[in-house]
This record gives structure tokens, C-alpha cells and sequence, in this order.
């Protein structure tokens, strides 16, 4: 029978090494901002619905225009997260943008906007706020703020690992 037992044996002498680190790079990478993904959707959804839920669909067209087209935008980015988190990162900010944006866009887009208006947009725009922080703080964290690592970088950092280790 063979004998399966690593005990003791180092990882780094592996002749698939590279290889694993890789693949678990892929698995692991870009999910720093998981728990991020839905809230930001469910943001963007009720956003896009909110003239409708808040009813001033008819007093402010041009406001409940613009939240439908921010709710739609907000909600394909937490989309983009879930989808593909490593090439979103550097949109975290941009999400930071829009919920400053939807603060300050009653008075901005709105005329004479009522009190339940103004609520409505000042809450989305800083629940939008801080999930944006908390994806751009997630990926200045792992570091992942838009730049990936190519291959070749992975062979050279794994080859000046071999290098440093003994023969």
C-alpha cells in the first residue's frame, strides 16, 4: 500500500506549486467585497422604484426620471460586484459618487422638493455613500484597487521564491 502521508514534507518543493498558487489566487481573489454586493443592488433597486413607493411621480418627473436612471445604474454595479469583483474595484468609487450625487439632486435636478422627497433621496444617496466606502475600503485593504496581476508577474515573484529557498 502506498504511503499518502505528507508529514513533513514542504509544500515548496511541489512541482505543481505555481500552478495551485494560482488557481487559488482566482478562487480566493476579488471576493473582498462580497457581503457588499446585494445591499447595493437592493440600493439601486429601490432607488429606481422610489418615485412610484414615495409618490412623486407626478409633482417631480424630471427627479423621478433621474432616480430610475441612477436606481438602474446603482443596481447593474452591485450586479458588476457579484459578477465580476476583480475588474469592479475600481469602480468603488464611483458608487462613492453617486451617493453624493443623489444627496445633494433634489435641490440640484427637483423643483421645491417636499421634506419626504428630500428624505428619500438623502437616505439612498448615504446608504449608496458608505457601501462605495466600504468597496473601496475592502479593496485598497487587499490592495486590488483596479490592477491585477499578469502571469508573468506570478512567475517571476514565484521564481525569486525558488531562488530563496535551498537546494
Amino acid at each position: 500500500m502506498s504511503n499518502l502521508s505528507h508529514a513533513g514534507q514542504d509544500m515548496a518543493g511541489h512541482p505543481d506549486v505555481s500552478e495551485m498558487r494560482d488557481r487559488y489566487a482566482r478562487v480566493m481573489g476579488g471576493r473582498d467585497v462580497a457581503l457588499v454586493d446585494a445591499p447595493v443592488f437592493l440600493v439601486g433597486l429601490y432607488c429606481a422604484i422610489s418615485p412610484w413607493v414615495v409618490n412623486f411621480l407626478g409633482t417631480q418627473p424630471r427627479l423621478s426620471t433621474h432616480n430610475l436612471i441612477m436606481g438602474i445604474a446603482i443596481a447593474v454595479l452591485g450586479l458588476g460586484f457579484t459578477a465580476m469583483p476583480e475588474r469592479m474595484y475600481g469602480l468603488s468609487w464611483a458608487i462613492c459618487a453617486m451617493g453624493i450625487w443623489m444627496i445633494i439632486s433634489p435641490w440640484v435636478v427637483g423643483t421645491a422638493p417636499s421634506l419626504g422627497v428630500i428624505l428619500n433621496n438623502v437616505i439612498i444617496g448615504a446608504l449608496t455613500l458608505l457601501l462605495g466606502l466600504v468597496c473601496a475600503a475592502a479593496s485598497m485593504k487587499s490592495g486590488k484597487s483596479g490592477t491585477r496581476t499578469t502571469g508573468r508577474r506570478a512567475a517571476r515573484v514565484d521564481r525569486s521564491a525558488r531562488a530563496d529557498r535551498p537546494a
